[in-house]
């Protein structure tokens, strides 16, 4: 099982040094994250909005260790959207966000994490737009769904991540499906011990279309996170025994992963939106991104080959 080897890497500060310096890092990370700065990523949004597609930008970077780098990811996120303003793509793009990255696991991380994102979730609302909390692992939980709950009394189209692997999710699910509410349902991407959280591949895939169909038949707004051709052919079936139209659901992908089938669904009146990431501090998700596939692993071993 590759999967739990890399993802324990996505935490070694050595291996960290020898993926950022190998030689074929660049080809490969490229594929992932859509640029290093704001101005990198425009076109690219304004590439997919022209395709029919929507985004969710993520400023990459959670791993920070000081309540001046929070300051600088909340900094981050207020120039994001400045750019969106300008553009006029309100109403194409929103952001999702790490609340670590914002100082989740710093001394008195839950306020100071709420502090720094209620003003990038204020700026999103000011042009038409919103924030998705994304889930990271376990033991954040409680501290990231008391945020969503909190932001949602004033910004009610705050959405937020659950994560079929862990056996708290169904009931999770039942609790946010309601008026209103935005969830995406993603398989998970952390290491997550045996005693919270499904295992086998299959276990979790089971788990993914029963909280589908508790989100479709529920009163909000799902978002399906998945590139599993099977999953993605379920998930319409649900929501067609759900009697939703196709304005009432829609799936995510990873921008760089099947994006022909990006453009395959939105053709089919689907809303599509591309999950985006961008910016320097690139190695945690970039080996999330590997974890949850190995052949991504195949390609990454195969550019560094190539360059030597």
């Amino acid at each position: 099982m590759l999967g739990p080897v890399i993802l324990a890497a996505s935490r070694s500060d050595r291996m960290r040094r020898f993926v950022s310096v190998a030689p074929g890092t660049k080809q490969v990370v490229d594929r992932f994250i859509a640029g290093e700065t704001v101005e990198h990523v425009v076109p690219i949004v304004l590439d997919a909005t022209d395709k029919g597609l929507e985004v969710t930008l993520d400023v990459v970077g959670e791993d920070i260790t000081t309540r001046e780098q929070a300051g600088a990811a909340r900094d981050a996120y207020l120039d994001l959207i400045a750019h969106l303003k300008d553009l006029g793509l309100g109403t194409r793009a929103e952001m999702s966000v790490k609340l670590s990255m914002f100082g989740q696991a710093l001394e008195g991380g839950h306020e100071l994490a709420l502090a720094n994102v209620r003003p990038v979730v204020e700026a999103a609302a000011a042009i038409g737009t919103t924030v998705t909390l994304d889930a990271e692992d376990h033991t954040t939980l409680d501290s990231m769904f008391a945020i969503h709950e909190e932001l949602r009394k004033d910004f009610p189209q705050t959405g937020c991540v659950i994560q079929a692997y862990l056996f708290r999710t169904e009931a999770d699910a039942r609790r946010l499906a309601a008026a209103g509410s935005r969830v995406r349902i993603v398989k998970g991407a952390y290491k997550e011990p045996a005693s919270v959280a499904f295992q086998d591949k299959g276990e979790i895939d089971k788990a993914y279309v029963r909280i589908t169909k508790i989100l479709m038949e529920g009163d909000g707004y799902p978002m399906i996170g998945s590139h599993d051709p099977r999953l993605i052919a379920i998930a319409q079936e649900l929501a067609r025994r759900a009697g939703r139209k196709l304005d009432e659901y829609e799936f995510q992908m990873l921008y760089g992963i099947r994006s022909d089938e990006h453009v395959r669904l939105a053709a089919e009146g689907h809303r599509m939106r591309v999950y985006t990431a961008y910016g320097t501090d690139w190695y945690g998700y970039f080996m999330r991104r590997l974890a949850e596939k190995p052949a991504n692993l195949l390609f990454f071993g195969r550019s560094i080959i190539t360059k030597n």
